[in-house]
């Protein structure tokens, strides 16, 4: 009798930890939030925002207006073909504004291992903004989040 109640007594326990899980999981929502847009860092973060909402016309008005930049048409069709953004998620470093007007912005892409027995790797990036009009706008992203023939290629070095 008292294993009943004990076994009792761990079932309860366990459906409690379930529900409190997915009470949380639920609240919670999307915490991520767009920022200001009058720093590199806030245009990158919004940018990678947009695409992972699937706002792509607001992920495309923060590129540079240049000749070659890409018609919104050939800009949401390269990314949305395949699973562009893959497992990988991206952490925001520093930034360097140079007197030119461009932005350096180090970006460390993370991603998920692919198998139980892997690791999480991570590698460095750059975002490349210039200042147009007194607002940052995209010159060049990382493969993942751009396409390499929309632009002239700018060195990913910073110079």
């Amino acid at each position: 009798m008292k294993s009943d109640r004990f076994l009792t007594a761990i079932l309860i326990g366990i459906a409690l930890l379930v529900l409190v899980s997915l009470l949380v999981f639920f609240a919670r929502g999307s915490t991520q939030t767009y920022q200001p847009e009058n720093t590199p860092q806030g245009v990158v973060h919004n940018y990678l925002l947009a695409l992972t909402d699937g706002d792509y016309q607001r992920a495309y008005d923060y590129l540079a207006e240049t000749p070659d930049k890409p018609s919104y048409d050939a800009f949401r069709s390269q990314l949305t073909n395949g699973d562009r953004f893959g497992n990988a998620s991206v952490e925001i470093g520093e930034v360097e504004i140079r007197p030119d007007g461009r932005a350096y912005v180090t970006l460390y892409l993370v991603y998920g291992p692919s198998d139980p027995f892997s690791g999480a790797y991570r590698n460095q990036s750059l975002a490349i903004l210039v200042q147009q009009q007194g607002t940052w706008r995209l010159l060049q992203m990382p493969y993942e989040f751009w396409s390499f023939d929309w632009y002239a290629t700018e060195s990913p070095a910073k110079p």
